[in-house]
């Protein structure tokens, strides 16, 4: 039974469901609500990418080939920080008007500023260079263009993909979200061809184990390279073209509207990052085959699932790079103006980030150096942001209605001594020779 009526003038259906209930429900309402979800969805797809780069790629491919599917609930667990830091960063935005390093320029003195700064910016330089590396393999792999120039020709894609804001921030997310989207695509096509257990997907998935002391060096290594600085700063700017002249209960708003944006980009991540593992798992380690790099990844699946795999494969790292280094430049950027303000040309302050990495790559330097070099680097910058980013979110006299419960705070705290104490792990492991 379906019969259809008027309430305060707006379209709507009641149902028969059976058992003597009936459900009504207003369709323009329902309709109302996906219209504005979907008009605050597109900053987390574009922090997302920070998730999926190719550092992920590599940390996934060793995990999984090495271990099999034992390391898939580090992907869980680092998930979960990411998806708390990143919403207490859209928080900031959304309470304030500014992005974290403004808000950092207005309350801290000019010497912690500065150093701020200097910080930040370096680690959006080492982040631009893992992610340069990662679009100039993927150029190389499915095109054989010498990794100088495959180097030069991301830098210019990048840069187009940056200049394309000047026709607004949407524009941008569109282009970035559909990177997102093809990464999914190629990393779907290769569980299919993959096969796995599903069941030990899942175990493995819920269920901690470390096998050795190796196995905690590479969960070491995913948890510490899943949070990234860069995008803490960026996210509480990318919220901003959301924003207007708001009361508390609008801020409330925007922020659950934004923390649905947060859960459904990063899950997407997450699923993504999951799939490197299980993929590399059922491909590699069953064959008794530890990979140690991309290309090797890359070269080892054409014999072994076919070149439809290594193609999907080569154009989602492609993709990752192209994108990740669009973010990385975009962070940059916003750490120029924010900390300092430094009047600098838009161009010059993209280039300033982007340029480091072509030149490393131009020297001819190796990859894997370079991108446990930029690690290093991120390991030691990481704090710069979490910390005062739980500083002035705890702030009511700031933040207003959503100033952190103390909850929230406790649960940050504990997030951030975390993400350090693995950080320093990393930190040591590497200058001992051990990682």
């Amino acid at each position: 039974m379906l019969r259809e009526a008027k309430i305060q003038g707006a379209s709507a259906q009641t149902v028969d469901v059976g058992f003597g209930r009936i459900v009504t429900y207003d369709r323009s309402r329902v309709f109302n609500r996906l219209r504005q979800f979907l008009m605050y969805l597109g900053p987390a797809f574009i922090v997302s990418v920070a998730y999926i780069d190719p550092g992920n790629f590599a940390t996934n491919i060793s995990g999984g080939s090495k271990f099999n599917y034992s390391l898939l609930w580090v992907i869980l667990w680092s998930n979960l920080m990411a998806i708390f830091l990143q919403s207490i960063s859209a928080k900031l935005g959304i309470a304030t008007g500014a992005n974290l390093p403004e808000m950092c320029a207005r309350l801290f003195t000019q010497k912690t500023n500065w150093f701020f700064w200097i910080g930040a910016e370096i680690a959006a330089m080492a982040t631009d260079l893992a992610e340069f590396l990662g679009g100039a393999l993927g150029l190389y792999l499915l095109f054989k263009i010498p990794l100088v120039y495959a180097g030069a020709l991301t830098g210019v894609l990048t840069f187009f993909i940056i200049f394309l804001e000047r026709y607004g921030q949407r524009v941008v997310e569109a282009v970035i979200t559909g990177m997102v989207a093809v990464i999914t695509v190629a990393y779907t096509i290769e569980l299919f061809l993959a096969k796995p257990d599903w069941a030990q997907v899942g175990l493995h998935t819920l269920v901690p184990s470390l096998p050795n002391g190796e196995a905690v060096l590479i969960a070491v290594g995913m948890l510490g390279a899943t949070v990234m600085p860069h995008v803490i700063y960026l996210h509480s700017q990318l919220v901003q073209c959301r924003k207007t002249i708001q009361t508390d209960i609008q801020k409330l708003k925007h922020f659950k509207l934004e923390m649905m944006d947060i859960i459904l980009a990063m899950n997407i991540a997450f699923l993504v990052n999951a799939a490197m593992v299980v993929v590399s798992a059922s491909v590699f380690f069953t064959r008794s085959m530890a990979v140690e790099s991309i290309e090797q990844a890359h070269q080892s699946l054409t014999p072994l699932l076919g070149s439809l795999s290594s193609g999907a494969f080569a154009i989602a790292l492609l993709a990752s790079g192209l994108s990740s280094s669009a973010v990385g430049t975009l962070a940059g950027q916003t750490i120029m103006k924010g900390f300092v303000n430094l009047n600098i040309p838009l161009t010059v302050r993209r280039l300033v980030t982007m340029v480091p990495a072509m030149v490393i790559i131009s020297l001819g330097i190796d990859p894997i150096k370079a991108l446990v070099m930029s690690q290093v680097v991120l390991s030691f910058a990481l704090p710069l942001a979490i910390v005062p980013l739980m500083l002035i979110t705890k702030r009511k006299d700031i933040m207003g209605a959503l100033v952190n419960k103390p909850l929230t705070n406790v649960i940050g705290w504990v997030i951030t001594m975390i993400i350090v104490s693995i950080n320093a792990v990393l930190l040591y492991l590497t200058f001992t020779g051990n990682a």
